[in-house]
């Protein structure tokens, strides 16, 4: 059975997290999904959403097996846990592949990992969704008017 994880803050759930978990679980038989702790967010703008409701979204997702927070203080804790065949990182994810390996192999873990490309649709990350609506939608608008 080849396990494969994939790790991200999966704010504001949108089609470019669902390929990215589609194309991730095609990679393996089980897919297991690391969602960040709102503490740990620190390479971009806080999450709108809280942890535990991202986390209950994510989890809701069919290619979803498994998925859990991440470790409040070492990222690798989960990873020794479910002992994947290999990672898949978003498009846009921070981490650099070989660096990743490399710590990995240091703690005695022999996973691949595989950088999954961008969602080729408009709107395809959570950033450019709330820009899109900060753009479209007036902040004047009087509570309870509709569009």
């Amino acid at each position: 059975m080849i396990r494969v994880v994939a790790t991200g803050t999966f704010d504001i759930l949108h089609p470019g997290h669902l390929y990215y978990l589609e194309e991730s679980r095609r990679l393996g038989d089980e897919l297991v999904v690391i969602v960040a702790r709102d503490a740990n967010v620190k390479h971009k703008p806080q999450p709108i959403l809280p942890e535990e409701q991202r986390l209950r979204m994510v989890r809701a997702l069919r290619p979803v097996d498994h998925a859990l927070l991440g470790d409040l203080h070492d990222m690798f804790r989960p990873i020794e846990e479910f002992r994947p065949d290999i990672i898949t990182l978003g498009f846009n994810q921070h981490f650099d592949e070989e660096s990743l390996r490399q710590r990995l192999r240091d703690r005695g873990l022999d996973a691949d990992v595989v950088r999954i490309p961008g969602y080729p649709g408009p709107l395809a990350s959570s950033s450019k969704i709330v820009e899109c609506i900060l753009k479209t939608r007036s902040l004047s608008r009087p509570t309870g008017e509709r569009e």
